[in-house]
């Protein structure tokens, strides 16, 4: 059955409903935003173009400003009376257009989960935007903006008991929602004290970055050339010269305040967009499976099920990694902000990250665990072709250099030593990499350890795996190893440079696993 269909063989059972009225509200709240910018701009090139400065073509520019934003409130309204929705006994119906009609209906089968999101101006209205993944991503992933938080959550649940082929009783489908979501074990949260320290570590430039593209988008607002050379060449030849007479203290001095002022920002830039994303960081484990709530002014809540929980991800940073902290990602069917990773423990200790993986059904890696490394020959043809590329390179710059006899700087004999000195290094560290990349196979699970200054800790089991497949290139036919993929419906693994005798072993075993399990019946 197609997820988008214009005719239904069935009708609806449920009658035709609309989004809350207040959603229409909250549309049109969030629409302003987007018309003051646009709108700012053309308010000033209109006057400073035909010079209208008087009262009289001022009234007319705001007259037609307003003009605009009811043209587009009057759209907005529209939309939501011509949009309605029927929950039927085997799917969910949208009907959307104001004049031209479109119509989609998902079965329940397809519905991965469902989860609810609150915007700042929705949640100050106590509406939430429903959102159910059918793992098309993107534009096709089916929404509701906006429900009441009742309705959003009972309808939640509605959704998933047909999907599950359990038909709550009319009234019991209210409280069910309730009630299963307050009996669910904290398993992890975070307070603000371990947010701000969690802060402290997501360092980000993302600030400086954004200033620097307003000024280049604005640049017309400016009263200056941003890029006239010559303007900025007047403008710090004075400080400039003052500073280059005040001797090599307060030259280090300048530097050092340049460099404090940029940390100063990313620090503050890590913060806030730690606070936003994950202010009362909560994950509970209900009967349902693992609640994630978080969010300051965007909240959302989304409910993993256990049994779609196929991998692990134990990540770390190069600092954070110093001082003990790590996260924790599940690998599941459903998506999380577009990426298939989602993030239950953002930040923790490690006795705090093992009651969340045995909950999921996963266990660390015992310490008799039998690690393996990569084959030699692939470490050692990884570091040629990456190292070599460059010392060609180099040394074809100077031939170049040699053959065309060319001037261009003093130091040109040592052109070619660059690309030389990059390739050794490459080398090296593919080489040096070959210590810490591992991989082991146990009785039920597979761990991959991959990384040296972050390392990440990926554990899948054995039976939620749904594909493996070995590939070999040219160079790896030749010198005896091969990549082993593993096929997940919420992503990938992979073990690359593995010998091709001990690929065929784990292949054989992994598919025994599979095919001993029914997928659908895992909790």
């Amino acid at each position: 059955m197609s997820e988008e269909t214009l005719e239904h063989s069935a009708p609806a059972e449920g009658a035709p409903q609309r989004t809350d009225p207040l959603s229409f509200a909250v549309k049109a709240l969030m629409l302003l935003p987007q018309l003051a910018i646009p709108l700012a701009f053309a308010f000033f090139s209109i006057t400073r173009e035909s010079g209208l400065e008087d009262l009289g073509g001022i009234t007319l520019i705001l007259l037609l400003i307003a003009a605009l934003i009811a043209l587009n409130l009057g759209i907005a309204w529209l939309q939501w009376r011509r949009f309605t929705y029927r929950v039927g006994q085997n799917d969910i119906r949208v009907e959307s257009g104001i004049l031209s009609r479109a119509a989609r209906s998902v079965p329940y089968e397809r519905i991965q989960d469902v989860s609810l999101e609150q915007k700042f101006v929705a949640r100050l209205l106590g509406l939430v935007e429903v959102r159910f993944e059918t793992g098309a991503g993107g534009k096709d992933e089916l929404t509701l903006a906006y429900l009441s938080q009742a309705q959003g959550a009972a309808l939640r649940e509605l959704v998933r008991e047909r999907r599950d082929g359990v038909e709550l009783p009319e009234a019991e489908s209210e409280s069910a929602p309730a009630e299963a979501e307050k009996a669910g074990e904290p398993l992890f949260a975070m307070g603000p004290k371990r947010l701000f320290t969690f802060g402290l570590f997501e360092f980000s430039l993302a600030l400086v970055a954004v200033l620097a593209a307003a000024v280049q988008q604005l640049d017309f607002l400016l009263p200056f050339e941003l890029w006239d050379a010559d303007f900025w060449i007047q403008t710090f030849a004075g400080p400039g010269q003052q500073l280059a007479a005040a001797g090599p203290v307060l030259q280090i001095f300048g530097v050092l305040a340049l460099l404090a002022t940029v940390s100063v920002a990313g620090v503050i830039t890590g913060l806030v967009r730690t606070f936003l994303r994950d202010w009362d960081f909560r994950l509970d484990r209900t009967t349902k499976g693992f609640r994630r709530r978080r969010g300051l002014f965007t909240r959302t809540d989304v409910v993993m099920p256990a049994h779609r929980v196929q991998a692990l991800r134990f990540t770390t940073g190069i600092v954070r990694r110093r001082f003990g902290w790590r996260g924790l990602k599940f690998v599941s069917l459903a998506q999380d902000s577009g990426a298939a990773n989602h993030v239950v423990a953002p930040f923790a200790r490690d006795a705090e990250l093992v009651p969340i993986a045995e909950a999921a059904g996963f266990t660390p890696p015992p310490d008799d665990l039998q690690w393996r490394r990569a084959a030699k020959a692939h470490r050692i043809a990884s570091a040629v072709i990456e190292g070599g590329i460059l010392v060609l390179i180099g040394i074809a710059i100077e031939i170049g250099l040699v053959v065309f006899d060319l001037d261009l700087f003093p130091w040109q004999k040592l052109a070619g030593l660059i690309p030389v000195a990059f390739g050794i290094a490459a080398a090296s560290w593919q080489i040096f990499l070959w210590r810490y990349e591992r991989h082991a196979l146990g009785k039920s699970q597979l761990y991959i350890r991959t990384g040296w200054l972050a390392p990440t800790l990926s554990i899948g089991r054995r039976v939620k795996l749904q594909t493996v497949e070995i590939s070999q290139g040219p160079v790896a036919r030749r010198l005896g190893f091969a990549t082993l993929h593993l096929g997940l419906a919420g992503g990938k693994l992979a073990i690359q440079g593995i010998p091709l005798e001990r690929a065929r072993k784990w292949r054989e075993a992994i598919l025994r696993s599979i095919a001993t399990s029914d997928f659908s019946e895992l909790t």
